[in-house]
């Protein structure tokens, strides 16, 4: 892609809205941080997009529909948010959104601008067990986690709950927020991508568009 003006080591022709945060200035600091550590280890420093934290899907998708009707063809303006549910094709993106969500393409729109987290950002998180045990220590229940198998199949509710119940023992038992976004900070592609369709997708689109 034609690279625009830069702002630091960002691409500011390159923009993607992400879900998360809420409504809270100092939760959008750390859900960018979160997703910026993890773009810098899949090689993305130098190149890196402009992060924008958004909090609830909704926003994310009227952010993203804003800042497409001031696009040129040159421009890489996307959206990273939850599947929620299991994904039919993965290269189908919008076609999810409209079952899921109701919602239309928006007009120049395409299906690489649909960056989806299946079935949610918990999911990314759980996979990596590394990172889960050396974020929460030895009271973490690693047995309480799901098996690795088909872990894009299982609904965001029983992830959510896995992390729970697994780090209920922990001084800092999981939450959604801040805390969710410092242990996303801390894990590896590596560790994800031999289990996660959607991320290896991610990761591939990325690496074409910036």
């Amino acid at each position: 892609m034609a690279q625009g003006r830069d702002r630091g080591d960002e691409i500011l022709s390159a923009v993607i809205y992400i879900e998360g945060g809420g409504d809270s200035k100092y939760l959008h600091m750390y859900c960018r941080k979160g997703f910026r550590n993890l773009l810098d280890k899949c090689g993305f420093s130098g190149r890196m997009p402009r992060l924008v934290a958004c909090g609830g899907r909704t926003n994310t998708f009227e952010d993203f529909k804003s800042r497409l009707k001031l696009s040129s063809q040159d421009d890489y303006i996307a959206m990273l948010i939850d599947s929620e549910v299991i994904v039919e094709d993965t290269k189908k993106t919008w076609d999810h959104l409209k079952r899921q969500d109701g919602w239309d393409k928006p007009l120049g729109a395409h299906d690489e601008q649909a960056l989806l987290m299946v079935t949610c950002m918990e999911t990314w998180i759980i996979t990596d067990r590394d990172a889960l045990c050396s974020h929460y220590g030895a009271n973490l229940q690693e047995s309480a986690l799901p098996s690795l198998i088909n872990m894009e199949t299982r609904d965001r509710k029983s992830v959510q709950e896995a992390l729970i119940h697994a780090t209920r023992n922990c001084k800092n038992v999981y939450t959604k927020g801040k805390q969710s976004f410092e242990v996303l900070a801390e894990i590896k592609p590596e560790a994800l991508r031999p289990y996660l369709p959607g991320f290896v997708r991610f990761e591939m689109i990325l690496n074409e568009k910036l």
